[in-house]
């Protein structure tokens, strides 16, 4: 009997999350926070004696930088990892690269939360939520699901908005609920998943 592990975390802190900036697709490293992050994370599935048969990632450093730290905390870097654009954050186009008080004098403070917190208002150029989600979701379901139902222990470090595309299907979450759910830098999430693709347990280690 399988175990049906799936493992998502979102990556540690970059150098423009530190700088308060929107980052999107745009490409910054690790912050030295987000680094400490990584390595906590890897530290934190070697608690739990966890180990993988295969990693998701997307094509950001961040992510990847994450996912070799934590691959290196548990004994196994070299894992075979697929890359994808699917995984890759939400684009925030006209936004990207921009600080977050810089965008609310432009724009005004009551555009900018709704391009951040609306479910399918996309800033200017940029994507959705709801469009994250149409490229993620697809991903998820033909790339990622089918290799954990058939008990490969698989682990995602990927970014906050193309998780929560993972989430809202995982968790049977609504537009509203999954615009409320706030994902930690650098904290696993450990899901073993039932025959028919249904959450069995669930433990978040951002405490």
């Amino acid at each position: 009997m399988s175990d049906r592990l799936l493992v998502l975390v979102r990556h540690g802190q970059s150098d423009w999350n530190l700088k308060n900036l929107f980052t999107g697709w745009k490409d910054p490293d690790l912050s030295p926070q987000g680094v400490a992050e990584a390595k906590e994370a890897g530290r934190k599935l070697k608690a739990q004696g966890l180990s993988f048969d295969v990693a998701f990632t997307s094509v950001l450093t961040r992510a990847q930088h994450t996912l070799d730290l934590m691959l290196a905390g548990i004994g196994q870097s070299g894992l075979p990892t697929k890359k994808d654009l699917a995984l890759n954050e939400r684009d925030y186009g006209d936004l990207s690269g921009l600080n977050k008080d810089d965008a609310r004098k432009k724009w005004g403070e009551d555009q900018v939360l709704i391009w951040r917190r609306s479910y399918d208002v996309p800033p200017p150029g940029g994507e959705s939520l709801k469009d994250t989600l149409a490229r993620a979701l697809p991903y998820y379901v033909q790339e990622i699901l089918p290799g954990v139902l058939r008990g490969e222990r698989t682990l995602v470090a990927a970014h906050g908005n193309s998780l929560r595309a993972l989430i809202m299907v995982l968790e049977k979450l609504t537009p509203e609920q999954i615009l409320k759910r706030e994902l930690a830098t650098g904290a696993p999430v450990i899901y073993r998943l039932n025959a028919d693709s249904t959450v069995a347990s669930k433990l978040d280690l951002a405490a």
